[in-house]
């Protein structure tokens, strides 16, 4: 498969030069006398690759770099020109080149940075394919609970695991559906296969179908290679459908197709492909008003809808919330590197009696935010933003009782939940169950005593 190479350039001798050895060694080149042309060039054409001179017409190469970057991320961009010094190179790395190419220089010397910087992006893919690979391993993350709602969601997540049928999860954003999606992949049988997600509402309707299905070379203006598509990558694994009730009305239609025949067919192509793929599915709409408004598809609905998971948003969980803000502040103290010890247990308070609009997201972003403010052993209010130390009113619906909001009696709740998961995955073995929790024998025994739990 070939690569679209770029090159921009005022100099035709160069331009013609180049595009001949490297159209030689199979690289579908294009050509760009200056800004304005490259920049229409990038508009029409996804490339692979940009070589760009420093010194032309209009526009330089350096201002030329950012918009480059920004337009085409997945370019590789390297600056050519004349008048090299180091502080130019380092300009031109800042601005988003991979390499740099001090003119004059021989066509085979261009070829080798494009060789370098080819191998340079396997290298990444293939790493990031082995952080793939341990995160289906491990998870993306730990689920944390306490509550009786958020447990019960786990519970159900854990028995609809092992099956193909569909699930969707409903719930307000920012309360951790993709997470969620991954649990059940990690749990299925699936686990050692590919966990794909895409965001339907992220997509434009007219670039979705071709990303959820492939393409075939030449199958509309611009398909200059062939594509796979979403379902194939999913192929034997998960295919995770954020935000569902975003999907256009007439790809609904091809997405219910699939999920009846287990096969697919992509733009251009006139036969179809068996897939083995099992979907989730997510939203944050209320998809059985949309379908009563006409608005998404009955038959679509029911059709995922096999097995429902209503996540309830954070303000309906707050014994989580604790567990919730030690787990992040662990998080973020190691990945910033700052010794943070703890949280006070006014600003605490707080947290919990915040009605969290943004759900489980706001408050990582929080922590994250004081973690990175904090001059202290522990978070305090003053790390917290205002809106989170004034907005104490709980949301509507909400008990907002004294008695809810206690921060000693949430972290009774959780501990005892947490102690009595421990004690039920170790058959009653209080020694196993301590080291589970991480705590000594003699602290569970006191423990135990403490809450009062007899016969768990």
């Amino acid at each position: 498969m070939s690569e679209r190479l770029l090159i921009v350039d005022d100099d035709d001798s160069l331009r013609d030069s180049l595009s001949l050895v490297l159209a030689a060694e199979g690289y579908e080149i294009t050509t760009a006398a200056d800004a304005e042309q490259a920049l229409v060039r990038v508009g029409e054409t996804p490339f692979d690759v940009v070589l760009c001179d420093l010194r032309m017409p209009g526009r330089d190469g350096l201002e030329l770099l950012p918009e480059l970057a920004q337009r085409i991320p997945e370019a590789t961009l390297i600056l050519m020109s004349a008048y090299g010094t180091e502080e130019l190179a380092l300009e031109a790395m800042r601005r988003g080149a991979y390499d740099y190419l001090a003119k004059p220089f021989q066509p085979t010397e261009a070829l080798l940075a494009i060789r370098k910087a080819g191998e340079r992006e396997r290298l990444r893919r293939r790493g990031d394919l082995l952080a793939r690979e341990v995160e289906r391993a491990v998870g993306e993350r730990p689920i944390v609970a306490a509550s009786p709602v958020m447990i019960g969601v786990l519970e159900l997540l854990e028995r609809a695991a092992e099956f193909k049928a569909t699930v969707l999860l409903l719930g307000e954003s920012g309360t951790g559906k993709e997470v969620l999606a991954r649990a059940i992949h990690s749990q299925s049988p699936r686990r050692d296969e590919a966990f794909v997600a895409v965001n339907c509402g992220a997509i434009p309707a007219n670039l979705l179908e071709s990303e959820l299905f492939g393409h075939a070379k030449g199958a509309f203006t611009g398909a200059n290679k062939a594509r796979r598509g979403l379902f194939l990558e999913a192929d034997g694994g998960t295919l995770f459908l954020d935000e569902i009730g975003e999907m256009p009305a007439e790809l609904q239609v091809k997405l219910l197709r699939v999920l009846q025949e287990e096969e697919i067919r992509p733009l251009g192509e006139s036969k179809s492909r068996q897939v083995d793929v099992r979907v989730l599915a997510a939203t944050s709409r209320d998809l059985e008003s949309d379908v009563a408004a006409g608005q998404f598809r009955e038959d679509l609905f029911y059709r995922l809808n096999v097995v429902r998971v209503d996540v309830p948003p954070l303000r309906e969980r707050r014994e989580d919330i604790p567990l919730l803000v030690d787990h992040f502040l662990e998080k973020f103290r190691i990945g910033l590197g700052k010794p943070v010890a703890g949280i006070a247990d006014d600003a605490l308070e707080r947290l919990v009696a915040y009605a969290w609009p943004g759900n489980v997201r706001e408050l990582e972003n929080v922590i994250e935010r004081a973690v990175i403010l904090c001059r202290d052993a522990r978070l305090g209010l003053g790390e917290l933003p205002e809106s989170v130390v004034t907005g104490t009113t709980p949301a509507p619906g909400d008990a907002g009782e004294r008695g809810d909001l206690s921060i000693k009696a949430a972290r009774r709740r959780a501990e005892i939940e947490v102690i009595r998961r421990a004690l039920q995955a170790t058959d009653g073995n209080r020694t196993h169950a301590a080291k589970l929790l991480e705590i000594s024998h003699r602290a569970l025994l006191y423990k135990l005593k403490e809450y009062e739990l007899r016969d768990v």
